[in-house]
């Protein structure tokens, strides 16, 4: 009888150990997240399943092009594009990125913008200064983020800019469907 009980509290010690790990990777490593909606049509579709890295920005900064999870409010997350770095001036002209003046190419974006016709438009001129807050420069501890579907997407251009303290983490993994099966560029 014996036997059986060490047995039995083997497994059990082994389930609770396995369970433990799988809170902590969830909780403070990695996370699914299933994307909701065209916003970031091209690049993910609706129903895809990501993998969220939350430890990039614990120990790093976003970068440019980046894509990020986000607490868009208390309930609801939202996936976009990292646009803006904090100090930066963004302005969109003529379905053209500029930072600080420069033009920066989008290649996530480019074959949908070649696309076009003569009248139609994918990315409506703005400037950081037509955003919510009119900011002349991104300030520290904030980013501006943009859906890839420029023309279906709730972002930085109606909520303002995103503080990196809402930010979830950088999708990296697309892990469903298996068609789809890759990393997020």
């Amino acid at each position: 009888m014996t036997g059986k009980r060490s047995e039995w509290f083997d497994w059990v010690k082994a389930l609770g150990i396995a369970a433990a790990i799988a809170i902590i990777i969830r909780v403070f490593l990695f996370s699914p997240v299933i994307v909701d909606g065209p916003s970031m049509l091209p690049t993910l579709h609706d129903g895809d399943y990501l993998i969220v890295n939350k430890i990039s920005y614990t120990i790093g900064d976003p970068e440019r092009f980046d894509v990020v999870v986000f607490h868009a409010t208390e309930t609801r997350n939202y996936i976009k594009r990292v646009i803006g770095l904090p100090g930066e001036h963004v302005e969109y002209k003529d379905e053209k990125l500029y930072v600080n003046g420069k033009t920066v190419n989008e290649p996530f974006i480019q074959d949908r913008v070649n696309q076009l016709n003569d009248n139609q438009t994918y990315t409506f001129d703005f400037s950081l200064e037509d955003l919510p807050g009119g900011y002349q420069k991104i300030p520290e501890g904030y980013v501006l983020v943009l859906g890839d579907n420029r023309n279906n997407s709730t972002d930085s251009r109606r909520l303002g800019l995103i503080s990196i303290d809402r930010i979830v983490g950088e999708a990296q993994f697309k892990i469903w469907p298996p068609s789809r099966i890759g990393t997020v560029n």
